[in-house]
């Protein structure tokens, strides 16, 4: 198994906001996590990225406990979170954006190669390198925030809010990207609002009311789940 949660909780002072959260990721796979704003699916998120401690429970990858270790060590291990709403740093151009991304790496010489193929996926980030990342629309962000990403040579990817405040159509234009980049062999969590959309790119769902999974299981058989269908597909 490529990521296990088992039994997570984190808390903000005295408030328990994620419950005994257990989850799993294959290699290769999509998993999304769906539910409400206020679910704690963010900050599932930042727990397995360790920005939030888990007060209790175990997060593995690959085998091994990650629980406390820092933020950077996870990185390096693969393990990349895309923040909601892509977040870069305004003030820097596209490709110091860029670049950022790959601030850990030890294998420099890759960088150009790796910097042309998310060029390729994105061409508009080609076409706007030297423009600063803050005069971007909302869908080039995410394009950046993922680009950012790439460059860090993820094994997997944690996408929170990929699609959100995008149009309609850039959002079937976030969810092909998502395809594509799971068929260049990164696995995905992605953390969605938008269930319809979550639960059509993936292979296992999982759905998160008031910090608890309340339902599991193929993603399918989710999307046809009348509870799901009455609570956040619109049926």
């Amino acid at each position: 198994m490529l990521l296990e949660l088992e039994d997570i909780r984190v808390s903000y002072g005295a408030a328990e906001v994620v419950k005994g959260v257990s989850l799993k990721v294959e290699e290769g796979s999509i998993v999304c996590v769906i539910g409400a704003n206020g679910a704690g699916k963010t900050t599932t998120l930042k727990a397995i990225s360790g920005l939030e401690r888990a007060t209790s429970g175990e997060i593995r990858f690959r085998g091994e406990r990650i629980n406390r270790a820092s933020p950077q060590s996870i990185v390096e291990r693969g393990i990349v979170q895309i923040p909601e709403r892509g977040r870069p740093f305004p003030d820097m151009s596209v490709y110091e954006n860029l670049m950022m991304g790959a601030y850990l790496r030890k294998d420099k010489p890759e960088l150009s190669r790796d910097l042309e193929m998310v060029y390729q996926f994105f061409p508009v980030l080609k076409d706007r390198n030297k423009q600063a990342a803050g005069s971007l629309s909302g869908g080039e962000r995410q394009m950046l925030a993922i680009g950012r990403a790439l460059m860090s040579k993820p094994t997997i990817l944690l996408m929170d809010e990929p699609s959100l405040g995008l149009a309609p159509k850039l959002v079937a234009t976030m969810g092909e990207i998502i395809l594509g980049l799971n068929k260049r062999g990164i696995s995905i969590v992605l953390v969605e609002q938008n269930a319809q959309m979550a639960l059509s790119l993936a292979d296992r769902g999982y759905v998160m009311e008031t910090g608890r999974i309340i339902l599991e299981g193929d993603a399918k058989d989710l999307a046809n789940d009348k509870r799901v269908i009455k609570a956040y597909l619109g049926g």
